[in-house]
């Protein structure tokens, strides 16, 4: 094969990856920067203190109407910057609420009193939230009725502090184990990237629609969660 054929299909090679390339930066760019479609009407953040401080008039300006703001993690987590979100948002004049990271390896009592003790009962606040997943810190994988139990007494718990029912914040891998959004009638927040998610035993009232969206106002990626029409 002559010099000059390798020459042009090197050439030609080097042209597909460059257009390939092109094309990944391109993808990446719009999936930092894509939210679901306006007939979503409330569009929000939830955030923690892997965000760092974060401008809450900016995020509003952005387009987030209400923000989720992680307050306690399993029985003695506190997240760092709870209270300056909680009053920030307050001052930005946008709906916020309060989530808790549940632990299967912590008594459900021991992680309401962690809560209820550092989240406020005020009239104005969304419904308090729980995210049930699976952590690497906690291996413990308690037969099913004992998390029903448990869960059931933590949401008992949080919603007499808060007067309102709770959201279930529950990951896909967690419910295809313990099934919980059937048994549990509770709204569901549902989590999937991009595509509206079906795994829940009842329709998502809330839905995490990405967890690398880019936003004026805080520093790295956040989740960007829609409410159901």
């Amino acid at each position: 094969m002559s010099l000059r054929l390798w020459g042009r299909r090197i050439g030609r090679l080097g042209a597909l990856g460059i257009v390939l390339a092109l094309s990944a930066i391109v993808a990446w760019t719009f999936a930092l920067s894509w939210r679901p479609s306006d007939k979503y009407e409330f569009q929000g953040v939830d955030v923690s203190e892997q965000q760092g401080a974060v401008d809450w008039w900016t995020v509003k300006a952005g387009g987030a109407d209400f923000a989720y703001l992680r307050a306690t993690y399993g029985a003695d987590g506190r997240d760092l910057r709870f209270a300056d979100n909680w009053a920030g948002t307050y001052a930005a004049g946008m709906r916020r609420g309060a989530l808790h990271v549940y632990s299967l390896c912590r008594l459900a009592v021991d992680q309401a009193n962690n809560f209820n003790t550092t989240v406020p009962r005020v009239g104005d606040a969304l419904p308090p939230a729980v995210l049930i997943d699976f952590d690497d810190d906690c291996q413990s994988r308690p037969v099913r009725n004992v998390v029903l139990g448990e869960v059931r007494r933590f949401l008992a718990m949080i919603e007499a502090h808060s007067g309102k029912p709770a959201l279930l914040k529950v990951s896909k891998r967690f419910e295809s184990v313990y099934h919980v959004t059937g048994p549990i009638p509770r709204g569901v927040w549902a989590v999937q990237d991009f595509f509206p998610p079906d795994y829940a035993a009842r329709p998502w009232r809330m839905w995490q629609a990405s967890d690398m969206r880019r936003i004026d106002g805080v520093s790295g990626p956040v989740h960007w969660d829609v409410v159901a029409p």
